[in-house]
């Protein structure tokens, strides 16, 4: 992918001299593309070809267009073309140019050197797991271990962990377009330019892809297996009213604030010969009680970890705060959050997350917000705890008076006035 390794611009034959693009060795890669990889077919063939002398090697914009360099294509062998696709079709898919907007606005990242960081980061999570099973690694390629990463994150994992500098200053040239990092490039043909694909189109696509991954799971990396399973769980309303919670909850008076003589107050000035300690604010644990009973389907528990991944996001994609205990009748171990689906939900009992709220707030340290993932038929404690509580409720359909089949009359608590209640999965709504 490096566009310096091979080739001589200029010689007979090459595209700088007959300045057209072989689009005949192009689509060749990407017919190799789509049968090595089948489920990523509807995407290769969703992009729009542009041929382009100003773009590096080949990139994206956000409307589904590939740039494409006639020199570029020349000096690649078929091979490793057809890993150029998979590549560049991958950020479109897993919406890093959308992704790397969010990151940028939340954490303050501006310039393009922020941007290229976003594109570097962006390949890392995509190369970990895409080449080999007949898809050539193309030369340039960047990939974690090159940047002593470990492998099978994020993008927005990725950049907590490294910054420009010189180690990485072989890969400056790198720019897999507005599609990969959100930053327009001059050789965009924008919103109303020929050939991009709406909104819908774009949502469509992904889904057709999600369908073949998840249609046949064995045939594509963990990595996919993740992306097809959330996009089949899209947002909804209830997931931004949840994040909103955990965040009101975590930002609140008092939560995460502690004395500490580190950095020692101002007044210290105003009292000679004794130092006062300052109030600092650090980063907020949360305590994830999700509750396993048999009541819970596998789908809600599903559902269940997908929301453990997004109170990370909403306390900041800080993993090492967020830990996890599966609960029935009985508070099980406590799972710090590393990898959201290496998580085991044990249970299948009745239910009475008291038990899992007792052991969420023996830990140490002690949480600072405690979130419940539940369907509600469980008794609450009876005190309220000494931090910020979020109930996230699956939805129940059942009349009322139907709640349990071996006790008609049986009815729920409802969640106690001290909670912040969101309904998961229904119509937005928070108490």
């Amino acid at each position: 992918m490096n566009p310096q390794t091979r080739g001589t611009p200029g010689t007979p034959g090459t595209p700088d001299a007959r300045g057209t693009l072989d689009l005949d060795k192009l689509f060749a890669a990407r017919l190799h593309a789509a049968r090595v990889r089948p489920y990523l077919a509807t995407a290769l063939f969703a992009l729009h070809t542009v041929a382009s002398r100003r773009v590096p090697t080949m990139a994206v914009d956000r409307h589904w267009r590939v740039y494409v360099s006639p020199a570029f294509v020349d000096r690649t062998p078929v091979e490793e073309l057809a890993g150029v696709w998979v590549h560049e079709v991958s950020h479109l898919l897993r919406d890093h140019h959308g992704r790397s907007d969010r990151v940028a606005r939340e954490r303050g990242l501006t310039g393009r050197a922020e941007r290229l960081r976003m594109n570097i980061a962006a390949d890392c999570e995509i190369n970990d797991d895409v080449f080999g099973d007949g898809l050539v690694r193309p030369e340039g390629a960047v990939e974690p271990a090159a940047l002593r990463l470990p492998e099978g994150e994020l993008m927005e994992e990725y950049l907590r962990r490294f910054a420009l500098g010189p180690y990485i200053r072989h890969l400056a040239w790198l720019d897999c377009g507005s599609g990969a990092d959100g930053l327009e490039r001059e050789w965009d043909l924008g919103p109303d330019g020929a050939h991009g694909l709406s909104a819908q189109e774009r949502d469509a696509v992904r889904f057709r892809v999600a369908q073949g991954i998840t249609g046949r799971p064995g045939d594509a990396p963990e990595g996919w297996r993740r992306w097809a399973q959330e996009v089949f769980h899209p947002p909804q309303p209830w997931r931004e009213l949840l994040g909103a919670a955990v965040r009101s909850a975590a930002s609140a008076p008092g939560v995460g604030e502690d004395y500490t003589y580190g950095r020692p107050s101002r007044r210290s000035a105003g009292v000679p010969g004794v130092v006062l300690p300052s109030l600092r604010r650090r980063p907020p644990r949360v305590s994830v009680i999700i509750d396993t009973s048999g009541s819970v389907s596998d789908t809600e528990l599903g559902s269940a970890l997908l929301e453990v991944a997004a109170i990370s996001r909403a306390v900041g994609g800080r993993r090492d705060l967020v830990s996890v205990l599966s609960c029935d009748a009985a508070a099980r171990t406590v799972h710090p959050l590393c990898r959201a689906e290496g998580i085991p939900l044990v249970g299948g009992g009745g239910t009475d997350l008291r038990t899992g709220f007792a052991r969420a707030l023996r830990a140490r340290p002690r949480p600072d917000v405690v979130v419940a993932l539940t369907d509600g038929q469980t008794p609450w404690p009876d005190t309220r705890p000494p931090c910020r509580t979020v109930v996230g409720l699956f939805p129940r359909q059942q009349a009322a008076g139907s709640w349990d089949e071996d006790d008609p009359d049986y009815a729920p608590d409802s969640p106690p006035a001290w909670a912040r209640v969101v309904d998961i999965g229904s119509a937005p709504a928070v108490r």
